[in-house]
């Protein structure tokens, strides 16, 4: 179980850092439509098409990431008083009652709207550049489908978590930075404590 597990966390690792890079492109983007709109007087009719398809892109893609490094925003006031075991109880039947239905809607929906979209060559209405965007439509069902694999990871996590009584560890690549700044505070109360004895 846990070698499907970090298989799983490390596709969706990858897919999720891979799509990080839309973050230079809307950035390159938007500051070029500043620079051009404000300082040229010269806008573009582009500018705004590729901001939300990138941050479109990197939100969708992102979202199984996310879940593999429990990162998604939860109302544990409650939860976290629990011991591990029932956590993972109650987790695992929310998994199967509330997150893999929702996310099979996405792909059987998605499939739908993204084929549609092919079909038509669909273009963006939303400024005059007329930008394709049939191919980022496609995005829902890939996203689907790797919150779907990641869906499958977090449930054999709690089973595992039910059969040995504490979670898995889940990788950690980015850490917060209030995390390293208190890291660093008591690393340094630390060496004062030695020095003043």
């Amino acid at each position: 179980m846990e070698r499907a597990i970090r298989f799983i966390d490390r596709l969706t690792a990858w897919f999720g850092k891979a799509f990080a890079w839309c973050i230079l492109g809307m950035t390159l983007g938007i500051s070029y439509e500043v620079f051009v709109r404000y300082v040229l007087n010269a806008p573009t009719s582009w500018a705004f098409d590729l901001s939300y398809m990138m941050y479109g892109a990197l939100f969708m893609m992102g979202g199984a990431y996310t879940l593999s490094r429990n990162g998604h925003v939860r109302g544990d006031f409650v939860y976290r008083l629990w011991r591990p075991r029932t956590q993972a109880r109650v987790e695992l039947v929310l998994y199967f009652f509330f997150f893999f239905p929702g996310v099979l809607a996405l792909i059987f929906a998605g499939a739908k709207y993204a084929e549609r979209s092919y079909r038509y060559m669909e273009v963006s209405v939303m400024s005059p550049a007329g930008m394709p965007i049939f191919q980022f439509k496609m995005l829902i069902v890939a996203a689907g489908i790797l919150l779907f694999l990641q869906g499958i990871a977090q449930v054999l996590r709690c089973l595992l978590c039910i059969r040995e009584g504490e979670w898995m560890h889940q990788d950690e690549d980015v850490e917060e930075m209030e995390q390293i700044l208190l890291k660093q505070a008591a690393e340094e109360q630390a060496k004062r404590g030695a020095t003043a004895q």
